[in-house]
């Protein structure tokens, strides 16, 4: 069974899914271990009503983000994680962190990338006066929220939508792709070579599966 470690910043509704779906036997591994730079977060609640091994490590407890890093990186390899999932985590990787994981890292960012990467992505879609938005899952590498897509979702934008609308239609989207391409990973379907993504052996567009 794939051994999945979830990384979080917050509230961890993501993480939720990821949970429901592990103990209903339909994502194909376990969170064995969820942990945050953030003792507040939520999501570590959820974690530990699932059953699921938690850890803090604040990064305001390190001189820089090597330290924090190389830490972090020695922390969730205790777990022996095939997989690495990040679900909300706000914090930029080190080079050396996402090379030590090239290839087992997901992410999911809400945006169709490689439109507006980082953060305020939503205010950002509506000010652009886009009409439509939605989310990536991807693999991570060097650059920012610039790893391979896997798969993506798209919402409309309506006149007069707020962020806090498109943000909510966004968040259903996550919802329904994260554990779809989680569970791809943890049936061996799905890998990345050389920076390229591969379903079932056959090479992903550059919007992913499903991309137009």
């Amino acid at each position: 069974m794939t051994r999945i470690v979830v990384l979080i910043s917050g509230d961890g509704s993501n993480l939720q899914v990821l949970l429901d779906q592990a103990a209903a036997g339909q994502l194909g591994g376990d969170v064995v271990a969820v942990v945050s730079n953030k003792a507040e977060a939520y999501g570590l609640e959820r974690a530990r009503m699932a059953g699921v091994a938690t850890a803090v490590l604040s990064n305001k407890d390190y001189a820089d983000r090597d330290s924090f890093d190389a830490t972090l990186m020695a922390l969730i390899d205790g777990y022996q994680p095939d997989l690495v999932v990040l679900a909300g985590f706000m914090r930029i990787l080190t080079p050396g962190f996402v090379r030590h994981y090239a290839g087992r890292m997901l992410n999911i960012h809400p945006s169709l990338l490689p439109r507006y990467q980082g953060l305020h992505t939503h205010q950002r879609a509506i000010e652009a006066g886009d009409e439509e938005h939605g989310c990536s899952v991807h693999f991570v590498t060097e650059e920012l929220d610039g790893g391979p897509v896997v798969l993506q979702a798209r919402v409309p934008i309506f006149a007069g939508d707020d962020e806090a609308i498109v943000a909510k239609r966004v968040r259903v989207q996550e919802h329904a792709i994260y554990p779809l391409v989680v569970r791809w990973f943890c049936e061996g379907r799905l890998v990345m070579q050389q920076g390229n993504v591969f379903l079932d052996g056959a090479l992903l567009p550059a919007q992913g599966h499903a991309g137009d």
